[in-house]
């Protein structure tokens, strides 16, 4: 799940008028050989688009040597700033031996322009999915994430925002309560559920006093995490933000609680190796689930203008789908209220 923070824009107003509609084939190509010319290197007119509905991003072949990825960022999304302090984390985390995947720079940038497009190049990195049924992947993930924390809270993001209540839960639950999408039967039990889903955030929050904020991946789940023999490395930086080191750990947490207290104990006992972990962040872990839940709901509507939406997801705006919604809200109330994992 591709979900990053949401924008200023809305709802824009009709899909035949969206950014990305100018983004033909042609201009990927022509926008690669705008930089890649300054190497020596001509792509070669093969492109494959990659699974990706924030951004577009795209694996280019080039000649006489191995492919490329190329990313376009959505317009009036991040400033250049915002993307400029990411790469920027990703390149210290890269001077660190840490195994990320950098933004190439090509004559002394990494943020490239072409035809009002913003776009970067990455290396084309291969992998699979880790198996986090075993403690010793879910060990060596916690030292992974353990060693980028490290690196993440030697300064904090200037342009990049905070994972905090309001962005993730407050203005997601008003913004489709503004914009009509909820069904009119529908609109009373989602206000109701989501005001107090919000109330057992802020619960949450209170009961986890005052936590350090720190430079994260984000969105640390394992479709961002290609796995190979030599170990794991992450991809995807792109929702990087400032927020509490738990949120880099439960979005790979199993269902179920025993489970869950399971595979903490063993991301944990590879993470405290080079970060330590504050225990009072266990109280943030079903309120984050929460806010993640809220927040996804509403970038999707946000984003329904956008052509690749309706198409990936059908499902979205049904009758079913608010339901379903409601009662994952009302589901997660209960979950905050049972607590932490582990006393705290």
């Amino acid at each position: 799940m591709n979900e990053p923070i949401s924008d200023s824009s809305g709802v824009p107003n009709s899909a035949a008028t969206h950014p990305f509609t100018r983004l033909t084939p042609e201009c990927v190509l022509d926008a690669l050989d705008s930089v890649l010319a300054q190497t020596g290197v001509r792509t070669d007119g093969r492109l494959l688009p990659l699974n990706s509905y924030e951004n577009r991003v795209y694996q280019v072949g080039v000649e006489d040597g191995p492919p490329v990825v190329a990313k376009f960022y959505r317009p009036n999304r991040w400033s250049d700033e915002a993307i400029l302090e990411e790469h920027g984390f990703v390149a210290e985390l890269v001077q660190a031996e840490i195994p990320v995947v950098p933004a190439r720079e090509i004559d002394g940038r990494t943020l490239h322009t072409f035809d009002g497009f913003r776009f970067a190049v990455f290396e084309r990195r291969g992998g699979r999915a880790p198996d986090l049924d075993r403690r010793d992947t879910l060990e060596w993930m916690g030292r992974f994430i353990g060693r980028i924390h490290a690196v993440g809270k030697q300064k904090p993001y200037v342009a990049r925002p905070t994972l905090d209540i309001a962005t993730f839960g407050r203005e997601p639950r008003e913004f489709l309560l503004s914009h009509d999408f909820l069904p009119p039967e529908l609109r009373a039990s989602y206000d109701a559920a989501a005001t107090l889903a919000l109330e057992g955030v802020e619960r949450a929050f209170e009961a986890a006093g005052d936590i350090a904020h720190l430079r994260l991946h984000g969105d640390c789940h394992a479709s961002n995490v290609l796995w190979t023999d030599a170990g794991p490395h992450f991809v995807d930086f792109d929702d990087s933000r400032m927020g509490p080191a738990i949120q880099d750990l439960w979005l790979l947490l199993p269902g179920g609680r025993t489970d869950a207290a399971s595979a903490l104990s063993d991301l944990l006992a590879g993470y405290e190796d080079f970060c330590e972990f504050e225990p009072r962040e266990l109280h943030l872990i079903e309120a984050l689930r929460t806010l993640r839940l809220m927040h996804y709901a509403a970038w999707l509507a946000r984003r329904w203008d956008d052509p690749a939406f309706p198409a990936a997801f059908p499902w979205f705006n049904t009758q079913r789908y608010w339901e379903a919604r409601v009662l994952e809200l009302r589901e997660q109330i209960g979950a905050m209220q049972e607590g932490p994992l582990w006393p705290v």
